[in-house]
C-alpha cells in the first residue's frame, strides 16, 4: 500500500509544515499532497517542498481547471519535475464548483465533463511533443479562435522537454467522471471515499477502461483515497473536531442546487442528515450545522482513536482495493503508525 501525505491547502497565512513532509520521506512514503481553494495555490509549494526532499513524490490534490490554462498547467507541472530532477510530478486535477470557478476565478461553469476531457488530452499533447499543439475541443481549443480572437494564433510546441513521463490523476466522485477518468486519465482520487463504496467506483471506471479501447486496465492505474487519522484516546471527542470541516464542505461549499460533497454524503446513506446541515448551516448557524453531523459518518471516513483501535479498522482501507491512502494528520506519530501497517520502511 503506498502512503501519501496530504497537506491540503495553507489558512491564512502560508505554512506548510515541512518537518512533517521530511519525517514521512524518511517513512517511505511515496507522496505529499498539496490544494487550492481561494486563497494558497497547488503549485507553488511544491517547488519549495521539491527542494527540501530528495525522493518524495509531488503531487496537487487538486489543481483547479479554472485557476489556469491547460498548457499553464503543463508548463507548471513540467518545470516543478525538472526541478525536482525529474520523476516526481503528479498532476492531480479537479473541476471545483460553480461558486468559485464563477465567483472566483471569473471562468463559465460550462460542461465540466467536456472541459476536463479538452484538458487533459491538450495536456497529454503538451508533454508527448510530437508536434505543435493544436485541439478542436467542445469546451477549450487551440489555437483559440472564438470571440474576439484576430484570427493569428500559431500552433506551438513546448520549448521545455518534459524530463519524465508526468501522470494526470482526476479527482472526482460521480459515475460519468469516473467513467471519464478510467478512460482518459492514470488514476483517481475518489472524494470522500469509503471502503464500502468500492464496487460502485470500481465498475464506473472499469466502464471507462472498456472505451479507452487500449486493453487498459487496473495494472499502472492508481486509486488513492485520503483518510484522516488521529491518534487519540477520546474518539468522541477528536470526531467533534472534524465536524465543522465537514459542516463547511456540506452545507456552505457549493449552491443548494450543486453541491459535490453534499452529494457525496447522500450517496452513503445520510442523505438526512446533508439535508439538516445545509439548512443551518446556510441560516448562519455553523455550530449547529457542526453538531447535526452524525459520529458515525465521520468515523467511517477517518481512522481515529488508540494505535490498537486504529489497526483494527485499517484492515478495510487495506482490503477496499485501493492502491494508496493519503493520509490526513499533523501528528508524527500517526505517520509512523500507518507507515508501520501498509508495510513501509521504518526511518
Amino acid at each position: 500500500m503506498r502512503l501519501g501525505l496530504t497537506l491540503g491547502y495553507s489558512g491564512a497565512r502560508v505554512n506548510f509544515p515541512i518537518d512533517l513532509v521530511q519525517r514521512a520521506e524518511r517513512l517511505g512514503y511515496d507522496s505529499v499532497w498539496t490544494a487550492e481553494a481561494y486563497g494558497s495555490d497547488a503549485m507553488t509549494p511544491l517547488a519549495w517542498i521539491a527542494a527540501q526532499t530528495s525522493r518524495i513524490r509531488l503531487g496537487t490534490g487538486i489543481a483547479q481547471l479554472a485557476g489556469r490554462t491547460p498548457a499553464m498547467c503543463a508548463m507548471q507541472a513540467m518545470t516543478i519535475d525538472a526541478l525536482a530532477g525529474g520523476g516526481r510530478m503528479i498532476v492531480g486535477l479537479g473541476v471545483s464548483g460553480p461558486q468559485i470557478v464563477e465567483g472566483w476565478y471569473g471562468q463559465p461553469w460550462g460542461r465540466p465533463y467536456w472541459r476536463v476531457r479538452d484538458y487533459v488530452e491538450i495536456m497529454r499533447k503538451i508533454f508527448r511533443r510530437e508536434a505543435p499543439v493544436s485541439h478542436d475541443g467542445r469546451e477549450i481549443s487551440l489555437p483559440y479562435a472564438g470571440e474576439g480572437a484576430l484570427g493569428l494564433g500559431k500552433s506551438l510546441q513546448s520549448i521545455l522537454h518534459p524530463s519524465s513521463d508526468i501522470p494526470i490523476v482526476l479527482g472526482s466522485g460521480s459515475d460519468s467522471m469516473l467513467r471519464l477518468c478510467g478512460e482518459i486519465c492514470d488514476g483517481v482520487l475518489p472524494l470522500r471515499f469509503i471502503p464500502r463504496e468500492m464496487p460502485r467506483f470500481r465498475v464506473a471506471i472499469e466502464e471507462g477502461f472498456a472505451r479507452a479501447g487500449n486493453g487498459k486496465s487496473w495494472a499502472g492505474f492508481s486509486f488513492e483515497p485520503m483518510v484522516s487519522v488521529a491518534i487519540t484516546d477520546d474518539v468522541a471527542a477528536t470526531l467533534r473536531t472534524m465536524k465543522p470541516s465537514i459542516a463547511l464542505y456540506v452545507g456552505g461549499m457549493g449552491h443548494p442546487t450543486l453541491n459535490f460533497h453534499k452529494r457525496a454524503m447522500e450517496q452513503q446513506g445520510y442523505g438526512d442528515a446533508a439535508a439538516k446541515i445545509e439548512e443551518l448551516f446556510r441560516a448562519g448557524r455553523k455550530q449547529e450545522a457542526a453538531d447535526a453531523v452524525p459520529d458515525e459518518f465521520v468515523d467511517e471516513q477517518a481512522l481515529v482513536g488508540t494505535p490498537e483501535r486504529t489497526r483494527q479498522r485499517y484492515h478495510p482501507w487495506a482490503e477496499s482495493g485501493a492502491t494508496g491512502l493519503h493520509i490526513a494528520t499533523s501528528q508524527p506519530a500517526a505517520l509512523e503508525l500507518m507507515a508501520e501497517l501498509a508495510g513501509t520502511r521504518a526511518a
